[in-house]
């Protein structure tokens, strides 16, 4: 049997952050504030709303008008969320290689149904994903363990035969709860203080294109 490839979405396999940071300058806009640069919004983008109204808005949750502002964010998200998103450069060859070593790769995102399932079936990938777990699809998302080990049971895998990529510390302690290899994808939306070598992963990969080496290093034996 071969193995599982599991990835995040955001800032691992899809780059979603010009259309979230067009939807968090919206509710600048709509303040009468000036459009934040994209460069300060990009490295918080895989924090969804929380993380995007905090440096947007200087909004933490126990803000009064937090709650109000995150429902609006969402609803001018999903209306706009497909204009600038795109698969990362490298990413659809590395998705079709892994379906040529005979391989499943999978999606496990802390994105809501919703607001994911429409930019996978825009950027082409609803039709090969093995799976789709999304943030509301079990009880717990990351860091907790359960979506992947869902994944890897919808997929018909067990947690020894994957391995799973992902640009976010969550995704890492995720991976290692789940009893699965992690690697940290060192391309995502990350901080520009982020050492992501602390994140103790099994494998880094700074571009797409270094990730089926990594990922290969990782198989369990008999899978490769």
């Amino acid at each position: 049997m071969k193995a599982l490839i599991l990835f995040d979405f955001d800032g691992t396999l899809a780059d979603t952050a010009p259309d979230l940071a067009a939807a968090a300058n919206l509710q600048r806009t709509k303040r009468g504030l000036e459009p934040m640069a994209y460069e300060l919004l990009r490295p918080v983008a895989s924090q969804g709303a929380r993380g995007l109204l905090r440096v947007a808005l200087g909004m933490q949750p126990d803000h009064p008008e937090f709650e109000d502002a995150r429902t609006q964010f969402l609803a001018d998200y999903a209306a706009k969320s497909t204009v600038h998103s795109t698969l990362f450069p490298g990413i659809p060859e590395l998705l079709n290689d892994i379906e040529a070593r005979g391989h499943a790769w999978g999606i496990v995102t802390n994105k809501v149904t919703y607001l994911a399932e429409p930019i996978v079936a825009h950027l082409g990938l609803a039709q090969t994903t093995a799976v789709l777990v999304c943030g509301d699809t079990v009880g717990r998302a990351k860091p907790y363990p359960d979506p992947l080990l869902h994944a890897a049971k919808e997929a018909g895998y067990t947690p020894d035969r994957c391995v799973y990529v992902g640009d976010d510390l969550r995704d890492v302690q995720a991976a290692h709860a789940a009893g699965m290899p992690a690697i940290a994808a060192g391309y995502g939306y990350l901080g520009g203080d982020e050492d992501i070598t602390l994140w103790q992963a099994d494998a880094c990969a700074d571009r797409p294109q270094e990730l089926w080496a990594a990922i290969e290093g990782l198989l369990p034996a008999g899978t490769a």
